[in-house]
């Protein structure tokens, strides 16, 4: 385990999951940063249960669990888990420093949110960065129809006029109606 001041938000980041359309973090990998014991995390948090409403902390169904335990391809070898862990959001996650009230604890609860802020700062980034190109297809669009009635009209006045049939000058006509030349 890296101590936590050699801990990067990088670390972190690939520590955090996507669950019920929260950003969340699994019990053992908070007892892995927070140098605890996963039974002794879970110990804790069901000790001091006022503080992590559901919205903080909440228990993954089998599906779920079996559904991440999929993404990050772990196997189910010997000992393993008997129950399905407890997630937390990053509510939950800066609440288990203050209840594991230790200077590691305190360092790593810090990390923990900055790394969720910085994935906040990076989603709003992406949001804003997909709506200027959303318009700028749009403007680009509305350009494409400008620029397809110019490349017409250009066409048109490419393309050589019908010749006369008449022939150009000063011409005299007989009784026969023909023009004399």
């Amino acid at each position: 385990m890296n101590k936590p001041s050699s801990l990067v938000p990088e670390e972190i980041a690939q520590r955090i999951h996507l669950v019920r359309g929260h950003k969340i973090m699994l019990d053992a990998d908070l007892a892995s940063l927070y140098s605890v014991e996963t039974r002794v995390l879970v110990q804790a948090v069901k000790r001091n249960s006022r503080r992590f409403p559901p919205d903080f902390m909440f228990q993954l169904t089998d599906e779920e669990w079996t559904a991440l335990r999929s993404q990050f391809v772990t196997s189910k070898g010997r000992g393993g888990r008997r129950y399905a862990p407890y997630v937390f959001t990053e509510h939950g996650a800066l609440m288990l420093s203050s209840v594991l009230n230790s200077e590691t604890a305190a360092d790593v609860g810090i990390l923990v949110v900055r790394t969720f802020v910085k994935l906040r700062e990076m989603l709003s980034t992406h949001k804003e960065l997909a709506a200027k190109l959303e318009a700028l297809e749009r403007k680009v669009g509305s350009h494409d129809q400008a620029i397809a009635g110019l490349i017409d009209a250009i066409r048109q006045l490419m393309t050589p006029p019908e010749q006369s049939k008449r022939p150009i000058g000063f011409i005299t006509s007989d009784t026969t109606g023909k023009a004399k030349k």
